[in-house]
C-alpha cells in the first residue's frame, strides 16, 4: 500500500471546506472530512484507479460532496501526494495562480 502525503495547501482546502460545511449544518464538516479520508484510503490501496485529468495529476471525485481530490503518484517513494481538494466548479488552471498569490 502507498502512503499519502498532503501538501499544506491541500490541508487548507480540506479545512476551509469543512469549516464552510460546519457553518451550514452541525457535524457536516466532520462528515466531509471523513469522506475525504475514505477516498484517500481507496487511493492508497489502488493509486491508478482514477484517471489522469491534466499533466500527471489524477482526480478522484467525492461521491457525496462536489469536490475532487487532485493527486500525483510517486512510484519510487511509494506515496501519493495530495496537491489539492477542490470544488468541482473550480478550474485547476486558475487555482494554481490563486495559490501562488495566497502563499506569497
Amino acid at each position: 500500500m502507498y502512503r499519502s502525503v498532503l501538501l499544506p495547501v491541500a490541508k487548507e482546502d480540506i479545512k476551509d471546506a469543512a469549516s464552510w460545511y460546519e457553518a451550514k449544518k452541525e457535524k457536516l464538516g466532520k462528515r466531509f472530512t471523513l469522506h475525504v479520508r475514505q477516498i484517500i484510503a481507496v487511493i492508497k490501496e489502488n493509486p491508478y484507479l482514477y484517471a489522469i485529468r491534466y499533466n500527471d495529476v489524477r482526480t478522484a471525485v467525492l461521491d457525496v460532496f462536489p469536490f475532487m481530490i487532485h493527486y500525483v503518484i510517486d512510484d519510487i517513494g511509494e506515496k501519493i501526494v495530495i496537491v489539492a481538494v477542490l470544488h468541482t466548479s473550480r478550474n485547476p488552471d486558475i487555482w494554481g495562480t490563486e495559490r501562488n498569490k495566497r502563499n506569497s
